[in-house]
């Protein structure tokens, strides 16, 4: 009984390996959709400031890929994923769930910086009692939510 209890634990964590095993799993983009997506790549440019790497016309409009980075060298050399910012017909409809999530050194600077660039503020940042997490929301012109998150 007790070969059979070993050779059962034993299988069980060579599934639980096997499965950790998978190739690794990175994030290559978050994407958002505009009806503007040139005015909106705008907007992150002045309130976070990305850089455009890249920009691909199609029949079904235009696409923007942004980065962090104060130049476009700055943000073609930059690994962190980019925005993609795609044409959409509307605005609308919003999923009040999908949103950014941007890391963000200096709140207050960060939120003078979306307001100035044509943004809101949805939710103030606020400590979540969590580890010093400091965690906001804002919105974009077109309405796409944006956590705001700081660590120290």
């Amino acid at each position: 009984m007790k070969k059979i209890r070993a050779i059962a634990i034993a299988a069980t964590f060579a599934l639980l390996f096997a499965s950790s095993a998978r190739a690794q799993v990175a994030i290559n983009a978050v994407r958002i959709c505009a009806q503007d997506p040139v005015a909106l790549a705008r907007f992150y440019e002045a309130a976070f400031g990305m850089s455009e790497t890249l920009r691909l016309d199609s029949p079904q409009g235009v696409e923007i890929i942004l980065n962090f980075g104060s130049t476009v060298d700055a943000a073609k050399a930059n690994k962190n994923a980019p925005i993609v910012i795609s044409k959409h017909a509307s605005d609308e409809p919003k999923d009040p769930t999908a949103h950014l999530i941007l890391n963000i050194a200096d709140l207050n600077a960060a939120v003078a910086a979306i307001k100035a660039a044509g943004g809101t503020i949805e939710s103030q940042p606020k400590d979540i009692n969590y580890k010093g997490y400091v965690i906001g929301v804002a919105v974009d012109p077109v309405g796409n939510r944006i956590e705001i998150l700081h660590h120290p």
